[in-house]
């Protein structure tokens, strides 16, 4: 049985960080689609949660969110 993946956000000054960008400019680079993002259902012992990551310039920002839409870690 898949579960329904929970509403994915994550704020922004959290992943903005995560790559070493500030907010204005992770946004725009959002915005121009220069930030490429990946989205992972975890299954077997991970089942239940979700994989966010955003790629940008050779950089990674990776984050773990639980079946509510909590981040478990960053």
């Amino acid at each position: 049985m898949e579960t329904a993946a929970p509403p994915l956000e994550i704020d922004a000054d959290i992943v903005a960080r995560g790559m070493g960008l500030d907010v204005a400019a992770f946004r725009k680079l959002m915005d121009d689609g220069k930030i490429a993002t990946l989205c992972e259902r975890g299954t077997g012992e991970d089942a239940g949660t979700w994989r966010a990551s955003f790629y940008y310039a050779g950089k990674r920002a990776r984050f773990v969110i639980d079946a509510q839409g909590n981040l478990l870690d960053s």
